[in-house]
């Protein structure tokens, strides 16, 4: 998919969700991100911009945010890597987004240091408090997602760096503000690269039970929801396979092998 393509899906997705959005707020935001972003390459070789606008997508996809939060998410990077100003944002985008983006450039510059419980505890407590408006934790954490998805390209230094600032960091913030699918998705994949003898182990054998996992928890699932309907409760049951990280915590609490840890299933 090449970035003209990316940007269309984008604006599927935000027009999915919330059709009277400001379209041209968000193509004008692009625009800007291409041009300032025009010659930066990423890692892997791709284009910069295909970063901005990955976090964009996840900003819409996952939270359905409104169009001053797409808009911010694709200028992200504007003013702590290329030219761009607040000032100058401000005057094409408004101040809301200018401030947005300057919120998100600020808790980049907010250097991880420590392993230490009582300065983690700290530090996400100073992220929370600098982030006046909760958009900018909002697209940080999304920032924080396509980079962990993207960690590959990366040392092995800094994929370590990067895996324990996720787990540590920004994976209890997007817990504590309910994002839990990506909460699960930081977990798993900085686990890949901190332990990836024990995160490929449980790994390759959830996909080799995948079917009697699937066929349990259909069968555990309507139980459940026959149990509510016999005593007149409206709900919907949701069921799932623990992630990597869960198993692999419990694992490492209680000591034993894969084979032993018999709650798998959260429901």
């Amino acid at each position: 998919m090449n970035v003209q393509e990316k940007y269309q899906r984008l604006e599927d997705t935000v027009r999915s969700y919330n059709p009277g959005a400001n379209f041209d707020l968000i193509r004008s935001a692009f625009h800007y991100a291409e041009e300032h972003h025009r010659g930066q390459n990423r890692k892997d070789g791709s284009p910069f911009v295909t970063h901005p606008l990955a976090v964009a997508q996840i900003v819409a996809e996952e939270l359905h945010l409104d169009s001053e939060s797409i808009a911010a998410a694709l200028l992200h990077d504007t003013i702590e890597d290329t030219d761009a100003t607040h000032e100058e944002v401000a005057k094409r985008f408004g101040v809301t987004v200018a401030n947005l983006v300057e919120g998100v450039t600020k808790l980049n510059k907010v250097k991880y240091t420590s392993t230490e419980e009582k300065q983690m505890e700290n530090l996400r407590k100073m992220l929370m408090a600098m982030a006046q408006d909760v958009r900018v934790i909002l697209i940080k954490i999304c920032d924080r997602v396509h980079n962990i998805r993207t960690l590959e390209y990366q040392s092995e230094k800094k994929q370590r760096e990067k895996a324990l600032e996720t787990l540590e960091i920004y994976a209890p913030i997007a817990h504590r503000l309910g994002m839990q699918r990506m909460k699960w998705e930081m977990e798993d994949e900085s686990l890949r690269f901190l332990d990836p003898v024990a995160y490929k182990e449980i790994s390759d054998e959830l996909a080799a039970q995948a079917k009697a996992h699937a066929a349990l928890m259909e069968r555990i699932q309507n139980e459940i929801q026959d149990r509510l309907k016999k005593e007149g409760i409206k709900g919907t049951v949701y069921g799932r396979v623990k992630h990597v990280y869960s198993i692999y915590r419990k694992m490492y609490a209680q000591n034993k092998k894969l084979s032993e840890i018999f709650d798998l299933y959260a429901f």
